[in-house]
């Protein structure tokens, strides 16, 4: 068997003609990116309807529909030519290549590091152990920051729940996003330490942003001059 990589693999599956492909995330950032890409002439009637297809194709336009942490996957392998996903995303996934065009403003929210209300176990590891463990589903960023930072730390990949991990002794805090904080408050957690902030982003391949620069140029300033308004 012979493994290319996505790099490889975009340069060979990115292309001049066809309708223009665009990466759409599913979940919390799919309506204010039907907004915005309304905003731009785009129709978004379909994906909106009650279709579970996960493709919609168009005369100049096919989206494609997907979780937000698969959009630089598709993206980088130009089977997408541009996409949107979050800030938090591609952080996490900073060895994809992808060109990130333009910040698109919403989906804002912060990667904190919680802990238990009044609990100083965080401190107390560090001191008495040199080393945190952290749940996380974000274990690059939470490696990353800390690191910068220069604390040692356990970083435990969690897929669910993550406010739970503290509260049954997994770890002594977690990396986790907020909005509004909510669901820390009702797990008795509260932050400690802001990590970054983190919003929806304009990201492409970047064959197709060399290929088709005029489309790509051309959607992301219609994208400004929206964000603009």
């Amino acid at each position: 068997m012979v493994t290319v990589s996505a790099e490889v693999a975009g340069m060979g599956r990115a292309k001049t003609d066809g309708p223009l492909k665009i990466a759409v995330p599913r979940g919390a950032l799919l309506s204010e990116t039907l907004d915005v890409l309304d905003a731009v002439g785009i129709d978004t009637s379909e994906v909106r309807g009650e279709s579970r297809s996960l493709i919609f194709p168009g005369e100049s336009i096919t989206l494609v529909t997907m979780r937000p942490s698969d959009v630089p996957t598709y993206v980088e392998a130009g089977a997408a030519d541009v996409g949107i996903t979050g800030k938090d995303v591609l952080l996490e996934q900073a060895d994809r290549v992808v060109y990130e065009l333009l910040d698109l403003g919403f989906g804002r929210c912060r990667m904190v590091l919680a802990g238990r209300k009044g609990d100083e176990r965080l401190g107390e590891a560090q001191r008495r152990l040199g080393m945190m463990r952290i749940a996380t589903k974000y274990p690059r960023i939470a490696e990353r920051y800390f690191e910068r930072t220069g604390r040692q730390v356990e970083a435990i990949e969690v897929k669910g729940s993550v406010e739970l991990a503290p509260l049954i002794g997994l770890a002594d805090g977690i990396v986790d996003l907020v909005a509004t904080g909510r669901t820390l408050e009702e797990n008795d957690l509260e932050v400690r330490e802001e990590i970054v902030e983190c919003t929806a982003r304009f990201v492409a391949n970047r064959v197709s942003h060399k290929l088709r620069a005029r489309e790509v140029d051309g959607l992301t300033a219609k994208l400004r001059q929206t964000l603009d308004r």
